[in-house]
């Protein structure tokens, strides 16, 4: 008995060093490539750069990850609180695995393969951490071996609380955003700090699935989540039965999704984004989280956007209608083919509409919605036929001469309701620039009609000629080179000949009707625009000096 008690003995330390060297070599395995402590220590995920008007202002954002960074102690309790409750109930309380929780997770999954039910997962956060910090998303064993090893080394390098702060700010809540305090400002448009315990939950129950619980298109389901997330921080104790009542009885109510993307001077905030680029480089733009206060003023880039598009509709209204965007037959499906039709100006005023019927004093619309409206003729008078080169032959004497059944038309709100009116993408474009001459702040910027004709900022981009901007260049340096306001110059014909070409040369003339004031004093050729006196000015200092 003795005998075999001492083999048993012997057989099971055999077996125990074999189970320690075979673990031994699997964990030195599969850590060769894994981060060390230093590294996991030093991190931080890449953070958004937000651009800021002068008075604070959100203008735009850059970022691989729509991420904004906030430390633990900035973060509300109800949110940590939400998805502990969530996640992992015991974070505080286990080093990096969750052995009750994977026990609890495989009883859950065995059934589960004989189903083909879904699994479940079994991952703390620390390990969620560890699989964000550097591992792939790939379901299989090595993943989950290298996960657990990272995940205990991130518990021996790291304090709770900040493995918590990498999670809450790392982790993906769908719609782009990266973290809680991005995720609270895209689904809610408020700062953590403002987020009710219903928002929490809602926001706690994403990581799961973040695409299976949209706020819109999955609201039956995000509320199923949210409500299970309400019901988990009662039962850990953090809000009260009551409070879990009010919250599951809260709407889930998030702001335009689509809206919140849109950026309000997209001109300004791509210049910038230029020299931001040019001067700190594409890494710290979009994952060094800048935060860059500019000098435009909202107030005045609302005005100047409105401004351009009023003068360059203004001018285009003057020289006719070219042709509506479409035809469309009315008796098909109609509204279908209208909201495929690509909008010229989806920034702008300006709505998609077919023309259902013309009447002498006006015409009827439909819009893809099932809505309609009506323009009437005396707002489609400047509608005239024009000729190849944009002048206005004809003045329209009826709707008709206008429109016809069948029209795609752009179609522009007035005060009174269901009434529009006519209006057309301006071929022409322009740009306004608006600059503190005391400063030389750039104020306001709009390089153009819209973005979605052209990104190109006419502003900045554009290269074009001088004109007269380029005299005061010649004169400041006359007056550097010995001349004075009183000194003479000869304002009379000038021709610059071409050697290279016989017969020809450049014969500029003066701007004031061609005439000729012979010797003049030098102040009069800046005063009454004679450009021959600058040309034959710019000759005798030498091209050389004033450039």
């Amino acid at each position: 008995m003795t005998r075999w008690l001492v083999r048993s003995m012997v057989i099971f330390a055999v077996l125990v060093v074999l189970g320690l060297a075979a673990a031994f070599s699997v964990v030195y395995h599969y850590s060769q490539d894994l981060p060390d402590n230093r590294a996991l220590q030093a991190y931080v995920p890449p953070i958004t750069t937000r651009l800021h008007a002068a008075n604070g202002d959100l203008i735009a954002e850059y970022a691989v990850e729509n991420r904004l960074f906030l430390p633990i102690e900035e973060i509300p309790p109800r949110v940590k609180q939400a998805f502990l409750a969530a996640e992992d109930k015991n974070f505080y309380h286990h080093r990096g695995l969750d052995f009750v929780g994977l026990a609890r997770a495989a009883a859950i999954n065995v059934p589960a393969l004989m189903t083909g039910r879904r699994l479940v997962g079994g991952s703390t956060i620390t390990q969620q951490v560890a699989k964000n910090f550097s591992l792939s998303g790939e379901v299989s064993i090595d993943r989950k071996i290298k996960e657990a090893i990272l995940a205990f080394r991130i518990e021996r390098a790291l304090p709770k609380d900040r493995i918590l702060e990498l999670y809450l700010n790392d982790i993906y809540l769908g719609s782009g955003a990266y973290g809680v305090a991005a995720a609270a400002m895209k689904y809610f448009g408020k700062s953590l700090d403002d987020v009710t315990v219903a928002e929490a939950a809602y926001l706690a129950g994403l990581p799961k699935a973040p695409s299976n619980y949209h706020p819109v298109r999955d609201h039956d389901d995000a509320l199923v989540r949210r409500d299970w997330v309400i019901g988990r921080m009662i039962e850990d104790g953090h809000i009260t039965t009551a409070e879990g009542a009010v919250a599951r009885v809260s709407p889930l109510e998030t702001r335009d999704l689509a809206a919140s993307g849109q950026r309000p001077a997209p001109w300004f905030a791509e210049q910038v984004r230029r020299k931001l680029a040019a001067t700190f480089g594409s890494d710290a733009l979009y994952e060094g989280g800048l935060s860059v206060r500019t000098t435009m003023d909202p107030r005045l880039q609302t005005i100047a956007q409105r401004v351009l598009r009023d003068g360059l509709e203004t001018y285009d209204r003057r020289h006719g209608y070219r042709e509506p965007l479409a035809k469309l037959n009315p008796v098909g499906d109609w509204r279908a083919a209208l909201a495929d039709i690509k909008h010229p100006d989806p920034d702008g005023p300006n709505r998609l509409a077919m023309v259902q019927a013309v009447e002498a004093d006006g015409a009827i619309l439909g819009f893809a919605d099932g809505s309609k409206g009506r323009i009437s003729f005396k707002s489609m008078k400047w509608a005239g036929e024009h000729n190849i080169n944009q002048r206005l032959v004809a003045t329209p004497k009826r709707a008709t001469d206008v429109l016809s059944v069948g029209n795609v038309v752009l179609a522009v709100p007035t005060d009174e309701e269901s009434v529009f009116r006519l209006a057309q993408v301006p071929a022409a474009d322009g740009a306004l620039v608006a600059i503190d001459p005391y400063t030389g702040r750039v104020l306001a910027m709009v390089g153009g009609y819209n973005t979605a004709r052209s990104e190109f900022n006419r502003a900045v981009q554009a290269v074009r000629q001088p004109g007269s901007a380029f005299k005061p260049f010649v004169y400041l340096t006359a007056l550097n080179n010995g001349y004075t306001p009183s000194s003479i110059v000869l304002d009379a014909p000038f021709v610059q000949r071409n050697d290279l070409v016989l017969g020809s040369g450049w014969k500029p003339g003066n701007y004031s009707s061609g005439r000729f004031y012979g010797p003049s004093p030098l102040r009069l050729g800046l005063e009454l625009s004679r450009n021959l006196m600058t040309v034959r000015l710019a000759n005798y200092i030498g091209m050389a000096k004033i450039a």
